[in-house]
């Protein structure tokens, strides 16, 4: 084993018999936070970091060469979701497209995607202490082997994708997906949500795409892999980059996806308006939406008071805490707050006039649904993790420890900013000196 380029600390590569080329790291830490009972409240117990994974090197003992250039990006974006695995301290989390930002070319938003033959993947890490250890990793692949990539499916639905100084024009893929949500099935298999369709991904134990289940009416083809269009019509109107985020998965199998934001129905002025988004039930067994929810956000202000844009407001995570119950986050950037909510019968939703694009007013345009006959989910608040000292901003993944323990882990966005400063003259990375990490929180009255 041999040192990286001078300045990087070490990664190990290795070969597991059962599992695709595994990536180990020793990793650098941040330190944990005090572990006295003085407080009476919610408090940070673990803070473990992630160090530096060269990108390129971590995308091409999966996929051999698939990156020729990371610009130097160092592995992050791991924290689009985080579930439980068998042993303690380990964790399934996934990442999303990769490292993507925005430049302004002419007065118009551009979005940029420096690595382009980055393929996001599976990665299963372990809390040691106060690092981040990456135990394996797990290419999402196509039927035939191929990378799925992280890049746009399709023109004018999409961003067009464009290079890192956002001036050469990328090819878009249908295979390309935006991973964020994860959970794992007993049979080792796993499902993942996407924003781009928006879409359920089921995926076998070695990485490849057994089934993309999109919208009817979608219309995606050339894929390499079967795509079922088994999802309502109405997810058409999902706003762009905010498709599906949050996936939880029910003791009796069921998953739940959360809309990361409200649709933009009539209109993207309504969607950025709205409170009010959407969680559906989907059955394995029967693949198809079983259940429909409203669920109502707080306004901005009580989430976040340092934040006034309502369109800022975002479910990142979903976690099932019972049978019928789930914990969800409401988030901005900055901070974010724990609901728990009962899916119940009559607060079904599914197939009726609010999945009717053609409602007017819409379900996103009603200032009180409750009061216009909508059975919004009923919420009770957790935890405020806006007010604990040491937890991270944009959390995006949430998986219980224990009875009173929760695990968060945000998204670095790979130490990308927006802007065309994000890369040098050389077109090297500026890091931000955001780090992916995984912070424990302890619950005094538990969950």
């Amino acid at each position: 084993m041999s040192p990286l380029a001078a300045g990087r600390r070490r990664v190990h590569l290795s070969v597991a018999a059962a599992v695709p080329l595994v990536v180990l790291a020793a990793l650098a830490v941040s330190g944990t936070a005090d572990a006295h009972d003085a407080a009476a409240g919610p408090r940070v117990t673990i803070t473990a970091t992630l160090g530096d994974i060269p990108l390129g090197t971590f995308s091409n003992t999966l996929l051999p060469g698939t990156v020729g250039d990371d610009r130097g990006v160092d592995l992050g974006g791991i924290g689009s979701d985080i579930f439980p695995a068998a042993s303690k301290g380990e964790f399934w989390t996934v990442t999303d497209r990769g490292p993507n930002g925005q430049i302004k070319v002419d007065g118009k938003k551009r979005r940029t995607f420096p690595v382009p033959g980055f393929d996001p993947a599976i990665v299963k890490i372990r809390v040691s202490g106060n690092t981040v250890r990456v135990l394996d990793a797990i290419p999402i692949t196509t039927s035939s082997g191929k990378p799925v990539t992280g890049l746009p499916d399709q023109a004018e639905r999409d961003e067009a994708p464009y290079s890192y100084d956002a001036q050469t024009p990328l090819s878009y893929n249908p295979d390309g997906v935006d991973t964020e949500g994860i959970v794992r099935g007993a049979d080792g298999s796993f499902w993942l949500v996407d924003e781009y369709g928006p879409s359920l991904i089921h995926v076998s134990a070695r990485g490849k795409v057994l089934t993309r289940y999109v919208p009817k009416g979608l219309h995606l083809t050339g894929a390499d892999y079967p795509v079922v269009e088994a999802l309502p019509a109405v997810l058409l109107h999902r706003k762009t980059n905010r498709g599906f985020e949050g996936l939880a998965q029910l003791p009796g199998g069921d998953l739940v996806m959360a809309l990361q934001s409200p649709l933009s129905l009539p209109d993207g002025d309504a969607g950025d308006a709205s409170r009010t988004t959407r969680l559906l039930r989907f059955s394995p067994k029967r693949q198809a939406v079983t259940a429909e929810y409203a669920y109502r956000f707080d306004p901005v202000n009580v989430v976040d008071p340092s934040e006034d844009d309502t369109s800022e407001l975002k479910i990142s995570s979903v976690v099932a805490v019972g049978r019928d119950h789930l914990l969800v986050e409401e988030r901005t950037d900055k901070a974010a707050r724990l609901q728990l909510v009962k899916l119940t019968r009559s607060a079904d939703i599914l197939a009726g006039a609010w999945d009717d694009a053609t409602t007017s007013p819409s379900l996103e345009q009603l200032d009180d649904p409750s009061a216009s006959g909508v059975p919004v989910l009923r919420k009770h608040l957790v935890v405020d993790l806006g007010t604990v000292a040491g937890v991270p901003g944009k959390i995006e993944g949430i998986a219980r420890v224990g009875r009173d323990t929760l695990a968060l882990i945000n998204d670095n966005d790979f130490g990308m900013t927006d802007g065309s400063g994000a890369f040098d003259a050389q077109g090297r990375l500026v890091d931000s000196g955001v780090e992916t990490t995984v912070t424990y929180v302890r619950l005094p009255h538990g969950i």
